[in-house]
């Protein structure tokens, strides 16, 4: 149904708060950063009345509005020391992070809103812990070389519970590279995650002790068995890739796990020695979501590949954990009007896949069912057209979150979703 505010378009009988907009006045007097992407919710104990909302913000190096320091970085002495991951070689603060807001689901405000992690780079999704922290991710690999003071292109840990900034620690042995996604196994405390690279891995990290990442583990790249090295973007061969139509929809690979090496990987070389040692390439790795469909004991990861298929415009997998891992792509879209560069994803309480759009024109917020159905759900009615991030849930299932990264606005929808899963 058309919005007469001309910003979310959404089904009958379903609407939406407009709760956050980029550049607002935070309570602990920092801005809103710019770019809002990746997002989870978390309960807020002891009321169930209120949830926390983790949400990244993807401010990449070459990018001057959307600080949480204002157009001059003027707020920037109200930083404690040791806050700031890093800066620019001018000698301005980067303002890629995290910041908290706490929403009370009765009154549809938000409570308290503050920054937890700042000075990174270009954080775009990340993933929620089953021990209540949000990993945050940096897709861009910058080194010294470049002009930052440190190398970027970590993982970084940020507490639900924080009151303000952490000091900001990256988890290093969970590898260097375009980071995009993390999604947790609840049951091994394993870490999966994608890579934002059209030639990129599908990796997990075995921590040495469950809950701990600081402590370190093993990072490891996904292989399928009887294809070693991979390519399963279904592009066409002129087009570099592995053949059209290579990978079928519903055709289950089993796989095997590659140990890398040098995973800091200082060369940004971590993709192509993984995929020489017989790791498979996905094209552009990106949302991810852990959980158990209805009727399901088993747990599963699900992850986007944004520009995978035939027609570019992306494909749904999932990973089934197990003695022999199995592999399935669920979904290849045959056209952009079906379904345009799948980014961040949600598994919805009722078992569809919502898949945050990231393509050209209109953008949409579509489900995808256990059947491999696809159908629209929101649309960006902003002139900006630009794309869906951070789709999650809150604990009850009864309110939807979502950004759309520019102008940069955070909306709750909440509606009758049971008229989605009939």
């Amino acid at each position: 149904m058309p919005d007469s505010a001309g910003l979310l378009d959404l089904p009958e009988g379903f609407s939406y708060r407009l709760i956050a907009k980029a550049g607002e006045e935070m309570s602990d007097g920092f801005l809103r950063p710019g770019r809002a992407d990746g997002m989870a919710c978390f309960s807020h104990p002891p009321s169930s009345d209120k949830c926390v909302l983790m949400c990244n913000h993807e401010n990449w190096l070459s990018v001057e509005d959307g600080s949480p320091f204002g157009p001059n970085n003027e707020l920037l002495g109200k930083l404690a020391p040791g806050k700031l991951y890093d800066k620019k070689a001018d000698g301005s603060p980067f303002f890629g992070g995290v910041s908290k807001m706490v929403y009370n689901l009765k009154t549809g405000q938000i409570e308290s809103d503050f920054l937890v992690l700042t000075g990174t780079a270009a954080n775009c999704a990340g993933g929620a812990t089953p021990w209540g922290s949000w990993l945050t991710c940096e897709e861009e690999m910058l080194k010294p070389e470049e002009g930052p003071g440190k190398h970027h292109g970590f993982v970084f840990e940020t507490p639900s519970s924080a009151t303000g900034l952490i000091d900001p620690v990256p988890l290093k042995a969970m590898g260097r590279f375009a980071h995009e996604a993390a999604a947790v196994d609840p049951e091994t405390g394993i870490v999966y995650l994608t890579e934002d690279n059209r030639n990129g891995l599908f990796y997990r990290f075995i921590p040495d002790t469950p809950g701990q990442l600081e402590k370190g583990g093993r990072l490891q790249a996904l292989a399928i068995t009887g294809w070693e090295s991979a390519n399963t973007n279904n592009w066409p061969l002129d087009w570099g890739g592995g053949g059209a139509g290579r990978v079928k929809a519903g055709v289950e690979y089993e796989t095997y796990w590659i140990d890398m090496d040098d995973v800091e990987s200082p060369n940004a070389d971590l993709a192509v020695r993984g995929h020489n040692a017989g790791a498979a390439y996905f094209c552009r790795g990106e949302g991810m979501a852990y959980g158990l469909r209805p009727g399901s004991n088993t747990g599963e990861i699900f992850f986007n590949c944004t520009q995978g298929g035939a027609t570019r415009s992306g494909q749904v997998w999932r990973y089934t954990p197990g003695a022999t891992g199995k592999l399935t792509m669920l979904y290849e879209s045959p056209s952009s009007d079906v379904l345009d560069l799948c980014d961040n994803m949600a598994l919805a309480p009722w078992g569809d896949l919502i898949l945050c759009e990231d393509g050209m024109g209109s953008q949409y917020l579509r489900g995808l069912t256990p059947e491999g159905q696809i159908y629209d759900f929101a649309r960006n009615a902003h002139d900006d057209e630009n794309e869906f991030c951070g789709a999650c849930f809150s604990p009850d299932g009864k309110t939807m979150f979502v950004n759309v990264q520019q102008p940069g606005m955070t909306f709750a929808i909440t509606g009758p979703w049971e008229s989605l899963k009939a």
